[in-house]
């Protein structure tokens, strides 16, 4: 994940596509990933033929509507080894299709408005209470900021135990835990919010970054003419007992790249709009968030 510009990996260190690409593939083998339930975790064997047979129809189709040739198909085979090799289909799985997956899965849920989850998840976090100050580093850059709210359920209830797993970037486009620059833990936290449902995180605003440059997915789009951006965003799993947890992602009003998010996952509704607090260069954006009965179990 880079900013402005795309920052070398060091000859003798793992790219950052391998660091990223290696943790991310790690935590999906985990299966920690697979937090936007609800289901059984099994598929039968009509809906593998169903399903698997009609993406290889579509890949068939394209061969055919475009004439694909022998180097083509050698090349594909490559990219395709490539992205084996680097750890990358966690990246590329998220960042192509899940939003795809997420679409089907809004039509049956009610709540607030959620987004993906992205391969940039850890499990294991500091616990903290409410009001909670991410962990950072002293100097940690960036602009000040406080996102507060309330987590009810669908008839205004109250959560009382309710949950705000919450994790993003630092100011240079850097998630800790998948890049070398940050701390381990730099910038998550899963913050209990109080016997109202009530939350208030100090953190930093993050900054807008672009996927692995140097690895295969980020090399396929750049090559197909894409934009690699993602908006600045912070991501959110709210949760409560008995309560469907949220996968969600939140964006800030104003980001260049709103619109043309490579990964398709903003939306209008995620989007704040951060008002001065009056103090220095701190700001604060106000969200709640409502969660449906049930269980991701």
């Amino acid at each position: 994940m880079t900013t402005t510009e795309h920052q070398s990996a060091s000859p003798t260190s793992p790219s950052d596509a391998v660091t990223a690409g290696a943790h991310a593939t790690e935590s999906a083998r985990s299966g920690l990933s697979n937090l936007r339930g609800p289901g059984s975790g099994e598929v039968d064997q009509q809906r593998i033929a169903t399903v698997v047979g009609a993406a290889l129809e579509g890949i068939r189709a394209a061969i055919r509507e475009h004439e694909v040739t022998y180097e083509e198909f050698d090349a594909f085979k490559r990219w395709l080894i490539a992205v084996s090799d680097t750890g990358e289909w966690p990246l590329f799985l998220d960042v192509y299709l899940e939003h795809e997956v997420e679409k089907v899965a809004a039509k049956r849920q009610q709540g607030s408005v959620g987004t993906i989850l992205g391969p940039f998840w850890l499990d294991g976090q500091v616990q903290l209470d409410t009001p909670a100050t991410l962990p950072m580093r002293d100097d940690e850059p960036g602009t000040p900021m406080i996102l507060a709210g309330q987590v009810t359920a669908t008839d205004g209830t109250p959560l009382a135990g309710a949950t705000v797993d919450i994790w993003h970037t630092d100011d240079e486009g850097w998630y800790s835990g998948f890049a070398s620059k940050p701390p381990a833990g730099n910038l998550r936290g899963v913050v209990r919010c109080d016997d109202q449902g009530r939350f208030e995180i100090h953190t930093r605003k993050p900054a807008p970054y672009t996927i692995p440059l140097d690895g295969p997915t980020g090399q396929l789009t750049q090559a197909a003419g894409w934009s690699p951006w993602r908006p600045a965003h912070i991501h959110l799993l709210v949760a409560a007992p008995g309560h469907r947890t949220l996968t969600s992602q939140l964006f800030f009003t104003g980001d260049p790249y709103l619109g043309n998010d490579v990964a398709s996952a903003d939306k209008p509704e995620l989007t704040l709009d951060p008002q001065p607090t009056g103090r220095g260069d701190e700001i604060r954006a106000d969200r709640d968030f409502v969660l449906e009965p049930g269980s991701d179990d």
